[in-house]
């Protein structure tokens, strides 16, 4: 699904602040795996998911999905593959637009927009129908500014918006850094269920070593730019809290 070749990326190159971000990685990602990556400040975790993403390029070396080579494509052009979640739930979504209109330019994200974006009684159903499954009590609400809503609404509506049109790998950058814990709890689990639901492969930066434990199939602890450890299948379901902390003993 996903292949990462010799790929490097040093900011303020030549200057006295010059930090290699990303130092020459190797790593491939298999269709269907959530991974989750860890690490200390610094050590590349975002710039990972923003090269994949497409925001930055790297300096050298190759980024592939599904056998197409990615490398030079800007963020646009990758999103008929990738949708991200962001740690801000201002975020992913237009705070002065109503659920149902955020709702149907998700729908419409990798298509031409035109002049209407047809919420007809169809798509209207079908988005209560998909909001009822969060039981937050928002299917009544499709025609509220999204804005109005708090960030653990918004998270978990920018998670379904994410499916609402082709997608094969969600990216997952601290979605729940701004929540309060219950929120956090609730926003990973819909997560959990909308990659298995949907088959997806995930990337999922976290900081919170408690739910590195609880969730993925795959974890990678990075640091200084580079993969200090990679376990999965059942290295990774018998790993427990503690070990992860003793990563960073």
């Amino acid at each position: 699904m996903i292949q990462l070749s010799n790929v490097h990326k040093t900011f303020n190159t030549g200057k006295p602040n010059q930090v290699v971000a990303i130092n020459n990685i190797n790593l491939q990602i298999n269709a269907g795996e959530f991974i989750v990556i860890v690490g200390a400040n610094g050590s590349g975790k975002t710039t990972l998911l923003n090269l994949l993403a497409g925001n930055i390029l790297p300096d050298s070396g190759l980024i592939s999905i599904d056998d197409n080579n990615v490398t030079r494509l800007p963020e646009y052009s990758r999103s008929k593959w990738i949708a991200r979640i962001f740690q801000n739930p201002l975020l992913g979504t237009a705070a002065d637009l109503s659920i149902i209109d955020n709702f149907r330019l998700a729908a419409l994200r990798t298509q031409n927009k035109g002049l209407s974006i047809g919420k007809n009684d169809k798509f209207k159903s079908l988005v209560k129908e998909r909001i009822a499954t969060l039981n937050m009590g928002l299917e009544d609400k499709i025609e509220q500014p999204i804005g109005t809503l708090s960030g653990g609404q918004r998270q978990a509506l920018t998670l379904l918006m994410s499916v609402m049109d082709t997608c094969k790998i969600l990216l997952l950058d601290e979605p729940t850094a701004a929540l309060d814990p219950r929120s956090a709890e609730q926003v990973l689990r819909i997560a959990d269920d909308l990659i298995r639901q949907y088959q997806l492969t995930a990337i999922m930066v976290t900081h919170n070593l408690k739910d590195a434990g609880k969730y993925g199939s795959r974890i990678i602890q990075m640091g200084e730019g580079e993969i200090l450890k990679d376990v999965s299948g059942s290295e990774k379901q018998n790993l427990k809290q503690n070990d992860i902390y003793d990563w960073f003993g």
